[in-house]
Parts: structure tokens; sequence; C-alpha cells
């Protein structure tokens, strides 16, 4: 790859060659793949992109790890749709909001671009299994992704997952293990599979890869604002990849002369499960939290990518702010509602600080913000009905009817 200069541990600065299984550093520490940003000015910028059909991530494969001769595995991920949310903006008090829905993936999650960065990394390494440990997400898309690229999975979730993500894991032909314990227990397992067996090992805090992935959606909101960079992007945080990806998107364009400033990062975390922003909040080690909110995908006490998470929040300026459960209840029919973003509740968590950020004065009003919704709402079904309620029922008389809604 040489667009790709090496593989850096973010905590001891040790570098590796950018083997297709490389994972963590010798001292336990996360690598970040480092790129010849010079040399991607060569050969990428706007007339580049102006001129390509292709309509998925590996539209920005300049800025992605893999070899020029690489074909991308997997299903069509990437281009999710970015909508102005005028009737949210007013109501923000901002100048403009966007959502960005990832929930539009094939597996209705941005996990989908994770996951296909991993059966494409994999595929390069020779590998024929592929495993993960997951709240959810990350596993029914890497049982997805995994299902179209003629990989085997072995896949380790909390026994609380919700029964959509257990009905996609087990369609797609997932060896799937339900573990009676936490996430952290799950992670522990998987991890001890993966090391015994010699799988790939998709789990993103491990494989430096998975954050190149998920950073595409920040690649996209640039195109998609046509290179101006919005004042403010708010990201749901978990396990800290996702808005280390975020960031690391920003970056890369910032990088290559594409904006000219990177953005404000929002990190949201439930306040029932906050390590991340607790840690940046009070200018400390993080430490674990019990797992105490029902945002399953969120639900992270010992978050696996802290390092990359947290310089991402300050070397952003960032914000953290925490929402109860009820906020994010909140925020989840009032996104539906008026923008047409039905988000499960980790997925519009992100919105949900917006909305505490409004509410408390801190949200400039000349501001652009881009909010990212990761996640279906059809992806936990049996939360949304305990928000909104059974629906009306009558029988087929239009008196009835017109009764029961008082016409």
């Amino acid at each position: 790859m040489k667009h790709v200069i090496n593989c850096k541990c973010v905590k001891c600065g040790r570098t590796y060659a950018p083997a297709a299984d490389i994972t963590t550093c010798e001292c336990g520490g996360i690598l970040d793949v480092i790129y010849d940003y010079e040399y991607i000015k060569t050969r990428f910028n706007k007339e580049v992109l102006a001129l390509r059909d292709e309509p998925t991530m590996w539209r920005y494969r300049e800025l992605l790890p893999i070899e020029e001769s690489t074909v991308p595995a997997g299903l069509r991920v990437g281009m999710s749709p970015l909508y102005e949310a005028q009737k949210i903006a007013a109501d923000l008090g901002v100048k403009r909001l966007y959502i960005k829905d990832d929930g539009v993936n094939p597996t209705a999650s941005l996990k989908d671009r994770a996951s296909a960065m991993a059966v494409t990394k994999a595929i390069e390494a020779g590998y024929d299994t592929i495993a993960c440990s997951s709240t959810g997400n990350a596993a029914s898309s890497l049982a997805g992704n995994a299902a179209k690229a003629g990989l085997k999975t072995y896949i380790f979730v909390p026994s609380r997952a919700p029964k959509g993500k257990i009905a996609q894991l087990m369609m797609f032909g997932a060896n799937l293990t339900a573990v009676d314990g936490s996430y952290e227990e799950t992670f522990e397992l998987s991890k001890a599979a993966i090391d015994k067996y010699g799988w790939y090992n998709r789990n993103a805090a491990i494989n430096p890869y998975l954050s190149e992935g998920k950073k595409t959606v920040a690649h996209e909101i640039c195109e998609q604002l046509d290179f101006q960079a919005p004042d403010f992007v708010a990201v749901s945080v978990g396990d800290g990849c996702t808005i280390a990806g975020v960031y690391k998107g920003l970056y890369d364009m910032y990088r290559v002369g594409l904006i000219d400033r990177i953005p404000r990062i929002i990190s949201v975390q439930a306040q029932g499960c906050c390590p991340i922003n607790t840690a940046v909040m009070n200018g400390e080690e993080w430490r674990p939290q019990e797992e105490n909110t029902y945002a399953d995908s969120i639900a992270v006490g010992v978050p696996r990518n802290p390092d990359k998470a947290i310089n991402a929040i300050k070397n952003s300026d960032g914000i953290c702010v925490n929402v109860t459960d009820d906020e994010i209840r909140e925020a989840q029919k009032y996104l539906a509602k008026n923008a047409g973003v039905f988000g499960e509740p980790a997925g519009v968590t992100a919105t949900a600080g917006l909305m505490k950020l409004s509410r408390e004065g801190k949200l400039p009003h000349d501001a652009t913000i881009v909010s990212i919704v990761t996640g279906n709402g059809l992806k936990d079904i049996d939360s949304a009905i305990r928000s909104v309620g059974e629906p009306i029922h009558c029988g087929n008389d239009l008196a009835e009817f017109e009764e029961k809604f008082g016409l």
C-alpha cells in the first residue's frame, strides 16, 4: 500500500508494517493507520470524486487501507442520506441541522462500514473464518457482510441483545453464542476463542482497520455538504470506535485539503454508562462503569477503544454530554416525528445530546450541526413500542373509528 506509511501505537508510539491481519501493539495499545497524505493529494481531490460513479464507501479508497489491486468484499455499504432537518434546527435554535441516517445501510447500522472493511482485509490476509464480540449491531453487520463474501463467522453477543439483531444473525447463518453476562465478559470469551482457533479478528478495538471503515461516514458528510465543514458533528459513543473513526475521517479530509478545518465533535453517552465522557469531563483516567442503559449498542462499561475516543474529543476541542434513558426515548420519538428518521435508542443518542445542550443554552445560534444516526429503529422494536405505546384498536365500524379518534 503506497499510500500507507505504517501503523502506529497511540500509547507508546511504536510502529508496525501494515499487514492485513495486524492487531494491537505489544504494549497493548491500539494502532492507528498512518497515511502519506502528500502522496494521496496527487491522486485524490474534488475533481476525482466528481467523476467517480462508485455509490459506496469505497469511493474514498485512496484514504482506505487496502491494496490497489484489492476488490472490496461484502455488501453495498455507504453513501447514506444526509437530510436537512429545518424544523428541528428551529426548535434547537441553530442555523442548520443535518441528520446523517446510517440506519439505511444493508444490515441497518453504521457498523456495516467496519464489517465491509473487515471481510475485505480478511480475504486479503487469506482467512476463511472471521469472528467478533458485539452488543448486536457489529455482529449482525459482520454476519451479513461475511455471508456475501463467503466467509464463515463465529459471533458472541450478550444475551440481552434485542431480538431484531439476533434474528439477523441467525438468518445470515452465523455461529452465534449468546453470553449470559456483560459485554466485557462477552468480549473476553470471543478473544479467548479467536486466540485459540486463529480466526480473523473483527473486534474493532483490536483490529486497527475497523475505524478506517467507519471513518467513511465523515468523508461522506464532507462531500455531501460540498466540502463546507459543519461546526459540530454529534456522535453516540459506546466502545469509542465510532467517534474515533468520525474524527479520523474529518482529519483525513482536512489533511488532503478538502475542508478548511476540523469540526468540533460532540460526544454523547448514556448517563447510566459513560466512562469515556466521565474521564474527559473530570480530566482523569477512564474507569470501568456498570452498563445501566437500555440503549444496548452503547452499553459498554469497559470501552475497548478509549484512547482514540478521548483523543478525538480533545483534538477537536469537543464537547461531552450525558443523557438519561428518558431523554433518549424522547429523542427517538421526536426525531421520527419531525425528520422521518426512525433510529434505535443508541442511534438517536447523539440527537438526544443536542436536545439537552439546546435546553442548557450551549449551542451557538449560528451553528451548522450534523447528528449521526448510527442504527435503525427496527433493530429494537420492543423498546420503540414501550416508548410510543400500543395502537388504538377498533372494529370495522366507521362510527367506532370516528369516536375513538374524536372525529
